[in-house]
């Protein structure tokens, strides 16, 4: 991700100049650093913070890093983009925003859905008046293929990886969750039950306004990158189908063939990775507030939190059993 954004800042964000890169693997900074002509390259984010000249930073590292450099931003005033989640924990998460919230810097978390325009148009859409109250959400959100176990071991596990984004996205779409009830499976790949993943989940949601939510997740979907959406409402229905390179449908003898979706989400949401920064910048530029803000990224692990203890539990989670 940190090589995607340094690609983005320095091709598609004129708004904003990339003094420097920083990475642990030194090796992977320089020959990034080489590839963009970015001059300054360091292992040490402390030393970046010292730098007056340096206004805000772009976190793209691990996540068990996020909320101890959100602090650490925070304290040197500079304003902050970190991708999801912030942490892992409610605690380190509160920490962060307190930090940040003290300091008086922005914050933005890295949902890059929310700024893809076809789910922007169904928001829209509902949130016009012209269906009715909403009734029902829907989400599909399917991977190509596992990552790696490597990775998969220390992400937090499906909910608190994968689905919260679609978690996110159901507060974006409808409104605030009270309830959670999640069931899931080992299908894919065995491995992932030595350290208690799933692959393979459907998650149903209860809205303070009453709508229902169901997403459906799986970690393998061999046709493609699937990210379908509808939000069903008493007068219509809004839906976002999966994007495709072209809409030409061939038929021959053994059928009709259209093209195929998207592999995964660098293709699926490239614009989105653009649009979101391009839209931090000018809320720093500007003293606008974020559009994705500390207090979803929150939302969105309290979210995955219920997730998994209804899953271990193997019943319905309210919200508020949810605590730091």
């Amino acid at each position: 991700m940190g090589s995607v954004h340094v690609a983005n800042l320095v091709n598609k964000v004129p708004e904003a100049s990339l003094s420097a890169i920083c990475d642990i693997r030194l090796d992977v900074a320089k020959a990034v650093a080489e590839q963009w002509g970015i001059g300054r390259v360091v292992q040490d984010y402390h030393e970046l913070l010292a730098d007056p000249e340096i206004e805000a930073v772009l976190i793209a590292t691990s996540t068990d890093t996020h909320a101890a450099i959100i602090k650490d931003c925070a304290a040197a005033g500079k304003h902050i983009f970190s991708e999801k989640p912030l942490a892992l924990d409610l605690k380190s998460i509160d920490e962060a925003l307190d930090a940040v919230a003290k300091a008086g810097v922005k914050l933005q978390v890295g949902f890059n859905r929310r700024f893809d325009k076809n789910f922007q148009r169904v928001r829209q859409i509902v949130q016009s008046g012209e269906l009715g109250r909403t009734c029902i959400l829907k989400i599909t959100n399917r991977d190509p293929e596992l990552p790696s176990m490597e990775f998969l071991r220390v992400s937090g596990g499906l909910f608190l990886d994968m689905t919260i984004h679609d978690f996110d996205m159901a507060r974006f779409q409808v409104g605030e969750v009270i309830e959670v009830y999640a069931t899931g499976s080992v299908l894919i790949d065995e491995e992932l039950n030595s350290f208690g993943d799933l692959d393979t989940a459907v998650i149903t949601l209860k809205f303070a306004d009453g709508t229902i939510g169901s997403i459906d997740n799986s970690r393998q979907s061999v046709y493609g990158y699937d990210q379908r959406l509808e939000v069903f409402c008493l007068n219509g229905t809004a839906m976002a189908e999966n994007e495709k390179d072209h809409t030409v449908a061939k038929g021959n003898p053994e059928g009709f063939h259209t093209a195929r979706i998207p592999n995964f989400f660098m293709q699926r949401y490239a614009p989105c990775y653009v649009e979101e920064v391009q839209q931090f910048i000018r809320c720093v530029r500007d003293d606008l507030p974020t559009p994705t803000t500390g207090e979803d990224g929150r939302k969105a692990v309290e979210i995955g939190y219920a997730a998994w203890k209804s899953f271990r539990e193997n019943r319905p989670v309210k919200l508020t059993e949810i605590t730091g």
